[in-house]
Order: C-alpha cells, then sequence, then structure tokens
C-alpha cells in the first residue's frame, strides 16, 4: 500500500516551528510496511490544501493529514478534506460531550462558540478520540481509499497514532509486520555497516534497515508474515546472527530502552553507585542519568567543575597538573575521576574534560579535543576523543561516550572474573 503525508500549517512553511510530525509519522508508516513516495507541507489556504489533497487522494491508497483541526478561522483542514472527499459535515454528539468534559476538567472553564466546530465531523466518518485535547482525529473512507486527519500538537498527535491510528493501518495491510530494534554503543556506523554488508546484500525478509544516532547505531529488523507468531519467527535468528556479530556492543534489544537506562539497569544489577564529574558537558551527562526512574538508587552525586578553581577545590586536582598538562589532558581527566570516585565513595566515577567551542581551540589542542576517564575499582581507564561538529554536537557526542565508557569499563571488570 502506498501512502502519503500531508503536514498542514503556514507557521510550517515560515519555519517558525520544526516539522517533526513527519519524521515521526514517516518511520512508523515505514515501519508498517507502507510505501510512501510523496510527503507535502502547505499553508492555511483552501485553494492550495484542497488541491494538495486531490493530488495525494489520486496516487496513493492513504493520505494522512497532520494540523489544522483547531478551532480558528484558519484551521482549514476538516472543512477542506470533507469537502474533496464529498462528505457534509454534522454535528457528532459524542465529541460534543468529549469537548465539554475537557473543559471542565481543564484550568479554562469557559468554552467559547468556536470550541464546537472542532465538534463537527465529517458524516459517516470513522471519530478517533483525542485523549489530550480538544479536536479529533477523523478517518474517511472512501473508493478504497482512507484520508486520516491527526491533531497538530505532537502531545496529541503521537498518542492518538499508536493507539489507534497504527492498529488501523496494520490491519490495511495484506500481512502482518514485525519489527525487532537492535541498540548498539562503542562502535562507528561505516564500521557497523561494514559487518553486516552481507546480510543487507542478501535480505528478502526480514530486512535490515540502519539508523545512526549520536554516539550509537540502531538496527531495525522488520519481516512481514500472516501472522505475528511467523513474523517474529522470522526475525529471532537475525537478531541471534547481530548478537554474535556484536556481541557485548549491544546494549538492548528493546526499541523504548536508552543508553542511559541500560547503564541504570546495569549499575543496580551490580549494584554499583556512580559519580559524574564534568567540564564541557555542564550537568548534561548528570541530567541524562537523572533522567531515568530509580536512578537515586545509584547516582551519588554530580559534580559541575567548569573552571580550573572548581576542578582543585571540589576535586583536588593537582594545581601542578593544571599548569603543566591543562584542563584540557588525559591526566587532568583521571585526577577527577580517580579523586570523584574517592571524595563522594562512590565505586565508580565518571570525567568529562574537553573543548567544546566554537572558541578556545589550538592546533595542539583544536576544538572538539575531549577527555574523558572512568575509576572502577581501582584502575582508571582515560580516552582521548576528536569530535567534529558546532559546540552543542561536540558536547553530546561527550555525553553518549562517558555512558558508553562506564558500561564498557563495568563489562570489562565483569569478563576478568
Amino acid at each position: 500500500m502506498i501512502v502519503e503525508l500531508i503536514s498542514v500549517g503556514t507557521e510550517l512553511l515560515l519555519g517558525n516551528i520544526v516539522n517533526t510530525n513527519a519524521a515521526y509519522l514517516a518511520e512508523k508508516c515505514a515501519l508498517l510496511g507502507l510505501s510512501m513516495y510523496h510527503q507535502s507541507v502547505v499553508g492555511d489556504n483552501e485553494e492550495r490544501l484542497a488541491e494538495t489533497i486531490k493530488t495525494a487522494a489520486g496516487r496513493s491508497d492513504v493520505v494522512i493529514l497532520s494540523g489544522g483541526l483547531g478551532p480558528t478561522k484558519d484551521d482549514l483542514t476538516k472543512e477542506v478534506a470533507a469537502k474533496v472527499m464529498g462528505y457534509e459535515l454534522v454535528e457528532d454528539a459524542h465529541t460534543k460531550a468529549r469537548i465539554e468534559e475537557y473543559f471542565k476538567n481543564s484550568q479554562f472553564k469557559i468554552i467559547t462558540d468556536n470550541n464546537w466546530k472542532q465538534a463537527l465531523i465529517p458524516e459517516g466518518a470513522i471519530v478517533v478520540d483525542n485523549k489530550n485535547g480538544t479536536a479529533p482525529g477523523l478517518i474517511m473512507e472512501k473508493d478504497g481509499k482512507s484520508v486520516i486527519l491527526l491533531p497538530g500538537p505532537p502531545n496529541e498527535l503521537v498518542p492518538m497514532f499508536e493507539q489507534d491510528i497504527f492498529p488501523y493501518l496494520n490491519k490495511l495491510q495484506p500481512e502482518i509486520i514485525c519489527s525487532a530494534m537492535v541498540k548498539i554503543c562503542g562502535l562507528g556506523e561505516s564500521y557497523v555497516e561494514t559487518q553486516i554488508a552481507d546480510l543487507i546484500e542478501n535480505q528478502t525478509n526480514p530486512t535490515i534497515a540502519p539508523y545512526a544516532k549520536t554516539g550509537e547505531v540502531h538496527l531495525r529488523i522488520t519481516a512481514k508474515a500472516g501472522d505475528e507468531k511467523e513474523a517474529k519467527k522470522l526475525i529471532k535468528p537475525v537478531v541471534k546472527e547481530l548478537r554474535n556479530r556484536f556481541g557485548s556492543n549491544i546494549y538492548t534489544t528493546d526499541e523504548s530502552k536508552t543508553l542511559e537506562e541500560a547503564i541504570v539497569d546495569l549499575l543496580l544489577e551490580k549494584q554499583l553507585t556512580l559519580t559524574t564529574a564534568e567540564s564541557c558537558t555542564g550537568g548534561m551527562l548528570a541530567a541524562r542519568l537523572t533522567n531515568v526512574p530509580g536512578v537515586s538508587e545509584v547516582f551519588k552525586q554530580g559534580l559541575v567543575t567548569y573552571s580550573n578553581r572548581a576542578k582543585r577545590k571540589l576535586l583536588d586536582v593537582k594545581k601542578n597538573t593544571l599548569k603543566d598538562c591543562g584542563a584540557v589532558s588525559d591526566k587532568t581527566a583521571k585526577e577527577m575521576a580517580k579523586n570523584g570516585a574517592f571524595i563522594t565513595g562512590s565505586d565508580i566515577c565518571v570525567s568529562v574534560t574537553g573543548i567544546a567551542g566554537p572558541d578556545g581551540g589550538t592546533e595542539e589542542k583544536p576544538v572538539g579535543l575531549v577527555y574523558m576517564a572512568c575509576s572502577y575499582n581501582n584502575k582508571v581507564t582515560v580516552k582521548e576523543f576528536h569530535f567534529k561538529g558546532e559546540r552543542s554536537k561536540v558536547r553530546e557526542s561527550s555525553v553518549v561516550n562517558a555512558l558508553t565508557l562506564v558500561r564498557e569499563c563495568i563489562l570489562a571488570d565483569d569478563a576478568k572474573q
């Protein structure tokens, strides 16, 4: 089946907001095995929107529109789509009651007349309840085509798609689509792709699709079959083969699990405590970790020692080390980690110090140079990195690699025992 996306909103054309909905929907449609050849962005203009919908419906089996379902006059998506599809708008008592209930339980108690515009639906359309807003989702079916309307705010669109639209689209498919995700850290995208080149070249069903993330590589394995059990049976040997090839670099096969969650799970399992000592990342590493529920059981302290004075005062980095080697050096990183573990009484301390830029670099120590160290079990492991990109990318790369370093040190110590 062929699907097409239409994102509605003049603010998207002007670049006032980033179109995250299109990226999300495209990924989910690919997961469903739907073919996508076109995406469009159109402003809040009746004539141009109608033309875009007609074109999309003429060449695709499913058209998904996001945005333009609000209560204001420039919210035209429902009205225009209904007109193109030949549907009359009628008031839906169920949706009206839901809007009343929504306002009753919100801080905005007064319902203005234009809110009732959202209770009008194309007669005969499937209404999808919006559990996070007032605009319902809508599905119009005609002549073998499906036109799906979704609200624009991501906090409304995403749960609606997950709970209602994804199952609807899956049922339209002649085959069940299943997938698994293998998440890898500590290896580069080009290396991973080289290691699975033979699998990709010979793939039919299931297929493997690599996705590069900052400091990580994700591999999605997707299979088509008559039922879910058969699809999972096809996926299982591929995941096993990837485990054989990448071993401990695979930190999870749970699609929803993040690297920091995997680290926290490992710390909990081993009953280890962790401290972070950060310079160029300014607390980003601690922030990633403290996003994980239950981390308080293992996370002792986060130290942000941005200045040399802070490094000396809080982490007891030697004055001569900072003078002779500099704040950005392997020796400073080592002292930050070793002393951080001792001072806070943690089993592990990971440190990060570097030059994030855009200024401050030299020929000897360029922007992107980062040292990190991990102190664990009376041993300090130090690594040197040369990251590319703007300041935010250098800092983000530093955080991911620091998390990976903690994991590597724990697993390496386990392997010795």
